[in-house]
């Protein structure tokens, strides 16, 4: 949607106007920005077993955000729900190739890879129903918690053998639980990007996740760090709100993001057209916080972390 700039003559006296005015003036900002690439490729695990966070709005979001400043993406969708699949607009009904079949059967990523319809270099590898049972097929398998990270090393090394650009990220979405396919995600990269949403109980259940991450540290993956903390869901206008994100970045300061996510009709609306808020609605303050986000993200590395 292209703004007039006599927007920015509006008066701000109103909340609507202030808001119109600052938005302007937040995309203009973010138009002038190139996101740089990352040394290496960064995997990156989307986690939060408390559900309604906005975790795989997060992860979906800040992928379509940083294919849209131009770098190459992909989205493991590891949710047997397929909400991220869903939102990227790629095909997911049962029997289709996807995940299931890289955990359990094997099968290369290349087989199952698909390109999102709303960007050239936003891939996904999309999930379906038949996960719903993988939890338990894992089990009896042959290195059952590391076949996710296998399986990523293999296809980054035939994208190199084939000539193909280099992956910058890979998000990998997670259940909302802590069985084996969020195991198998925390196994495959070095960072864990955690969505906690600015309402009561926020940090409920956090410990739980950060001991998960230790565990997992210690025994299959010495190079996990706690990377990103996102806050979601924040409304300024709420004091509950403001002493959530107030309490968060006093435990992790280092790691939560300065960008906040607004609760946002938009960002509720897209996944229903099969888009991001990205491409559904780039003007809105739900697009322009998921931009400034990704931007922030390019700006760390996962050095930055904890290993507490």
């Amino acid at each position: 949607m292209q703004i007039d700039s006599s927007a920015l003559d509006v008066d701000a006296t109103t909340p609507l106007a202030a808001e119109l005015m600052a938005n302007v003036r937040r995309r203009r900002a973010l138009e002038a920005v190139v996101l740089s690439a990352p040394a290496e490729t960064r995997i990156v695990t989307v986690a939060n077993q408390k559900g309604g966070v906005g975790k795989t709005t997060s992860a979906v979001n800040l992928a379509a955000a940083l294919a849209h400043g131009g770098l190459q993406v992909m989205v493991v969708d590891s949710d047997p729900q397929g909400n991220a699949s869903t939102a990227l607009g790629v095909e997911h009904r049962s029997g289709t190739p996807s995940i299931y079949e890289v955990l359990v059967d094997g099968m290369p990523i290349d087989q199952v890879v698909v390109k999102s319809p709303a960007f050239d270099n936003l891939l996904c590898v999309p999930a379906t129903l038949d996960l719903s049972g993988a939890e338990i097929e894992l089990v009896n398998l042959v290195s059952r918690e590391t076949r996710l990270r296998r399986a990523l090393e293999e296809y980054l090394a035939l994208r190199a053998a084939n000539g193909e650009r280099r992956l910058d990220y890979i998000l990998v979405d997670c259940p909302p639980s802590l069985g084996l396919l969020t195991v198998n995600a925390f196994t495959a990269g070095e960072e864990v990007l955690i969505p906690i949403q600015c309402e009561y109980y926020a940090l409920e259940g956090l410990s739980q996740l950060i001991k998960t991450v230790s565990l997992i540290r210690s025994h299959l993956n010495p190079d996990l760090a706690l990377s990103t903390i996102l806050l979601t869901m924040f409304d300024a206008r709420t004091n509950l709100a403001r002493q959530v994100a107030e309490e968060v970045r006093g435990h992790f300061p280092a790691q939560t993001l300065e960008t906040t996510i607004p609760r946002s009709v938009r960002i509720s609306e897209a996944p229903s057209h099969g888009q991001t808020v990205i491409t559904y609605d780039p003007s809105s303050t739900g697009a322009l916080a998921y931009r400034e986000a990704a931007r922030e993200i390019t700006l760390r590395s996962s050095a930055e972390g904890t290993r507490s």
